[in-house]
């Protein structure tokens, strides 16, 4: 098949894959150029950190939604390694549409460097010296079980919708949760192991220091095999029509 779908679970052809490299580096850029911009400006406006995560949440939410919106016909709009690694599990448990292994390594290289990119910009716009490593440590048990928490939810949510073939939710829905999970979890939901990398990068309200990538990035892992398990469990591995 090489429709290009508007979900998680996009086929990907040879003749399509490099568009579809590009709009997840885009995209990823983008998404993380929000989080780290609306935190800074979020801190620059008011000393409260209640009204720092607040701001920054919803700015997150309806960035993430939109973007996911405008890439999601192209890429399937994933913005997210493990977003990629599950669809590209469902592909080869013979379950769903997805990336084979190149397309998904070629996903995940450039959702990485997007990442990167959207975070130097994000510092550049406000006029901080590009390329600052974050001083915020967030290394502990309890913010590595948020993660995991976090980003089970969120894969749980996308092959949900996905098998149950709500894939026109999936803008809202993902958005959603995103701005609830960055309140109920300890860790603030980062979710996204490109993302949690290009945050490395700005030494701002919503960066993490490079020696807490490594349990952010395992625990995020965690939970995406967690969430895809869930998913299989109690929806099944097979797209269903949508009634």
């Amino acid at each position: 098949m090489n429709e290009v779908r508007g979900d998680t679970t996009t086929m990907t052809t040879p003749r399509a894959l490099p568009r579809q490299a590009v709009a997840e580096l885009v995209g990823t850029a983008s998404l993380v150029a929000v989080v780290i911009g609306s935190g800074i400006q979020a801190a620059g406006l008011s000393q409260d950190i209640g009204v720092q995560l607040l701001a920054n949440s919803l700015a997150s939410a309806i960035g993430l939604g939109l973007l996911i919106a405008l890439f999601g016909p192209v890429s399937g709009g994933h913005l997210n390694p493990v977003v990629t690694l599950s669809a590209w599990w469902a592909r080869r448990r013979g379950g769903a549409e997805g990336p084979d292994g190149r397309a998904a390594a070629l996903y995940i290289a450039a959702q990485v460097a997007g990442a990167v990119a959207g975070a130097l910009l994000a510092e550049a716009m406000f006029g901080r010296m590009p390329g600052a490593w974050s001083t915020q440590v967030r290394s502990a048990g309890h913010l590595w079980l948020g993660e995991i928490v976090a980003t089970a939810g969120l894969v749980l949510l996308i092959l949900g919708l996905q098998r149950l073939g709500r894939d026109r939710l999936m803008p809202l829905a993902v958005a959603a949760y995103i701005a609830a999970a960055i309140w109920f979890t300890s860790s603030g939901s980062f979710a996204n192991p490109a993302a949690t990398v290009g945050r490395a990068f700005s030494d701002s309200f919503t960066g993490i220091a490079p020696a807490s990538l490594p349990g952010f990035i395992a625990a995020q892992l965690v939970g995406g095999a967690l969430g895809t398990a869930l998913a299989a469990v109690l929806y099944g591995r097979r797209v269903r029509e949508a009634g």
